[in-house]
């Protein structure tokens, strides 16, 4: 009996000692039921925190709102100074967490849970603060409506539509984790930014900038209002008045306003720029001519309206905040925590296209949202593909310079009119509703059209790589070696925009563009990594072709997969590269599940756009711009 129990303790000593399985559909049970437990906890909490707010027995929200209301939200009523603060904050926390997140992915490969994953907690901790951060906004005013644009709640109960937005897009943002297990459960891990569930909590963090920024004119129109209800319709009557002029007491500075509505536009240029990601840290799984699209589209839509909402200098002070932010979050994921660098666009060439642009167009706000696109799609494409030769990992090429420049005049002028609009219905001067819609409704279909151009790919047929290993070093579980690679037919590949190596998931990052010996003859420059946890393949990108070749895959008994390994000499067939980065996805769900899911999904998130975009058209139709001399006010036409 006790060698029994002696054998049984040490199993279970093994156990506990040795690694946990990845599992690759779907989190553990105890897991989802933990973090489901968590999310319900601190939901509640805050449900009996605003209760007892609205009710009178909780007093510490009051008395938090009157401190930001005496510090960075300066100027705004404390319904909009502490959800702006917290929102802006959390969006930080969770910007953290997403770069570390991925970084962990792609150099680690599936982790064994949600709870295992230390990155994880800022993402979930910075979401449920935008979530919280919009709760607040809705349950802080009290007494009086906070403004004519605010929704009704109750008999008695009216919230900031800014505040109703906002926590929508936190809740859609947060609602993407469990959806993201059901997702792995149904269709396999989609190691891809790029996955519907994914993009629903980028998209939802994202998008919560134009919630903030609502936010932000609806309290500054109301004023700083005191802690009591009593007092508060005539502050905010009287700072109604003296709004435009911002001369009324308790005001803020012009400058205290500028530096906030620049960050909301910073912080707006970082949201929209997160989409990039797996180009920052080299491993795209879509074509390259999505990047410039995706930098122009950030840049036009951000830029524009920090120009024409912040004033002069603001596109270019977004910028400063931008680099700070961002910049800061990869120098703190890379050499700080001491994971992958992500590479960081630039976007100063486009806000000094932007603030050119103005300096002749600043009246004209929809007529500087066209011209200022289409100065981000060549000028700005321009700089942007000098930047990329110097700080990203896969250089644009020639391959996509007409493409690219087309795609980036797209995105540039979608974004750049979406931006326009954005900025004159926060300034309550929105062109009439027939020009915006058809405006908006343009500009979404200009991206989507965009977009599903570059997601149209082909994969060449009967095409081979013959590739012989030189200058192999190491043990098995060490192995590294150059290679000779010989493409076959030599002509099919001519101008690409790579043909590289990518080694990934084996606790590092290896990506290394291919050297040319001759026609479809390349070399590699540095020894690729073919042991462990690594999946090291050959990338080919040409045109529309986006295809791949495996060089050493480890064995995944989690889906069943064998090992892969890279003898001396192969020849191997040219194939999907989605079915090798991706191949824990599970192959045997039919397709049509996939697009039905993938459909609630975009349904879900338009209807996310649409409601922002209804947010900026109410609130221009009922807090417009106080009226201003004939010769001063802007001309809202093209």
């Amino acid at each position: 009996m006790l060698d029994r129990a002696h054998n049984t303790g040490l199993t279970v000593a093994l156990r506990l000692a040795a690694p946990e399985e990845k599992p690759a559909g779907g989190a553990a049970l105890d897991q989802i039921v933990i973090a489901s437990g968590g999310a319900a906890l601190l939901t509640a909490f805050l449900l009996v925190f605003g209760w007892g707010h609205r009710t009178g027995r909780i007093t510490l929200l009051t008395r938090l709102a009157g401190l930001a209301q005496r510090g960075p939200g300066r100027g705004l009523p404390g319904w909009a100074a502490l959800p702006s603060a917290v929102a802006m904050v959390s969006l930080i926390t969770a910007l953290l967490g997403m770069y570390w997140d991925i970084s962990l992915h792609i150099s680690h490969g599936r982790d064994e849970g949600p709870l295992a994953n230390l990155a994880h907690y800022p993402i979930l901790i910075g979401l449920f603060g935008i979530f919280t951060a919009g709760v607040l906004a809705v349950a802080l005013p009290k007494g009086d409506r906070p403004g004519p644009a605010a929704i009704r709640i109750t008999r008695d109960w009216h919230a900031p539509a800014g505040g109703v937005l906002l926590a929508g897009a936190g809740f859609y943002a947060l609602l993407g984790f469990p959806l993201d297990d059901v997702w792995h459960r149904i269709f396999g891990q989609d190691v891809t930014l790029w996955g519907p569930t994914h993009l629903m909590l980028i998209g939802g963090a994202g998008l919560s900038l134009v919630a903030m920024m609502i936010l932000e004119r609806e309290g500054r129109r109301a004023g700083p209002q005191p802690a009591d209800g009593a007092a508060a319709a005539a502050t905010a009557n009287a700072a109604d008045t003296a709004n435009a002029a911002d001369t009324a007491d308790g005001q803020p500075p012009a400058w205290a306003r500028w530096l906030r509505r620049g960050m909301m536009s910073g912080g707006l240029l970082i949201g929209l720029s997160v989409f990039q990601a797996e180009y920052d840290f080299g491993v795209p799984q879509f074509r390259l001519v999505h990047q410039p699209l995706l930098i122009a589209l950030a840049a036009g839509c951000a830029l524009v309206a920090a120009r024409l909402w912040v004033g002069r200098g603001g596109a270019l002070f977004a910028v400063v905040f931008y680099m700070l932010v961002r910049g800061g979050v990869s120098v703190f994921v890379g050499p700080v925590i001491g994971e992958l660098w992500a590479s960081v666009p630039l976007y100063v060439a486009e806000a000094l296209c932007v603030e050119l642009a103005a300096l002749v167009l600043a009246r004209r706000p929809i007529a500087l949202g066209a011209v200022s696109g289409l100065l981000i799609g060549t000028a700005g494409f321009g700089a942007e593909f000098a930047w990329s030769q110097v700080a990203m990992k896969l250089p644009w090429t020639g391959d996509i310079l007409v493409e690219g420049m087309i795609m980036a005049v797209a995105g540039g002028v979608a974004g750049g009119l979406c931006g326009a609009m954005l900025a004159e219905g926060l300034s309550g001067r929105l062109p009439r509703p027939a020009l915006s819609r058809a405006l908006f409704a343009a500009a979404l279909a200009g991206v989507a059209a965009a977009v599903a151009n570059g997601l149209v790919i082909s994969v060449p047929a009967d095409q081979k790589a013959t590739v012989t290993l030189t200058g192999v070093q190491g043990a098995a579980d060490r192995r590294t070696a150059h290679a000779r690679v010989t493409l076959e037919p030599s002509g099919a590949v001519t101008d690409p925009a790579w043909v590289a190596i990518t080694g990934w998931q084996g606790k590092g990052l290896h990506v290394e563009p291919l050297i040319r010996e001759g026609r479809g003859v390349y070399r590699t420059s540095e020894p690729m990594p073919l042991h462990g946890d690594w999946k090291t393949l050959i990338r080919i990108h040409d045109g529309r072709t986006l295809a791949g070749v495996p060089l050493y895959m480890p064995a995944d008994p989690a889906i069943g997969a064998k090992e892969l390994p890279a003898p001396q000499s192969f020849t191997r067939d040219v194939q999907s590269e989605k079915k090798i980065l991706q191949r824990e996805l599970k192959s045997d769900v039919p397709g049509w599940l996939w697009l039905a899911c993938s459909a609630v999904v975009l349904a879900c998130t338009l209807a996310l756009v649409l409601a922002l975009g209804w947010g900026v058209s109410r609130l221009s139709r009922v807090l417009p711009e106080p009226a201003a001399p004939a010769a001063e006010r802007p001309k809202v036409t093209a």
